[in-house]
């Protein structure tokens, strides 16, 4: 076969063309397209580190914000849970000293109305001690035909009711 004596003729140059062609394609994309690359793919992870870095500063800073934000809801509702209860101590103070004037007016009223009431007990049993006098008079000058005076009758009368 003529290609297998031609193999030891070309190969010399084959492998030369091998060599030089490789050796190319080495400096041109080992030592040229690599290190672009190489740069490219570092400057990448090293922007991607820092958006990194720079995203967790974030959120750290957010963090404490959201912290302090608590903090002072958390003061302001106990502030304002200080003052809701200090208004209810004041209104109920003052619903106190109102009730309490309120029934001062009251007993005076119901003792002026007891005292009222005395009075009318007082004079009600006085009338009814005379008219029962007058009638206890009448009654024993019909029946008896016997004239009583009206302290005698009245004496009677006062004893009968405060014994009966």
């Amino acid at each position: 076969m003529p290609q297998i004596a031609q193999l030891a003729e070309t190969f010399s140059s084959q492998v030369f063309w091998l060599l030089v062609f490789f050796g190319l394609v080495f400096f041109v994309v080992g030592r040229g397209m690599v290190p672009k690359v190489t740069g490219a793919v570092e400057l990448r992870d090293r922007q991607i580190s820092d958006d990194l870095a720079a995203a967790q500063t974030a959120r750290d800073r957010a963090d404490e914000e959201e912290e302090a934000w608590r903090k002072r809801e958390n003061d302001n509702r106990a502030a304002a849970q200080a003052l809701v209860a200090d208004a209810k101590a004041k209104a109920a103070a003052e619903n106190e000293r109102k009730l309490a004037a309120e029934q001062e007016r009251l007993d005076a009223r119901l003792a002026s109305a007891e005292a009222d009431i005395a009075e009318a007990h007082k004079s009600a049993l006085a009338e009814i001690e005379d008219v029962a006098a007058e009638a206890t008079q009448d009654i024993v000058q019909r029946l008896a035909g016997v004239s009583v005076t009206a302290e005698a009758a009245r004496t009677k009368v006062k004893e009968a009711l405060h014994h009966g």
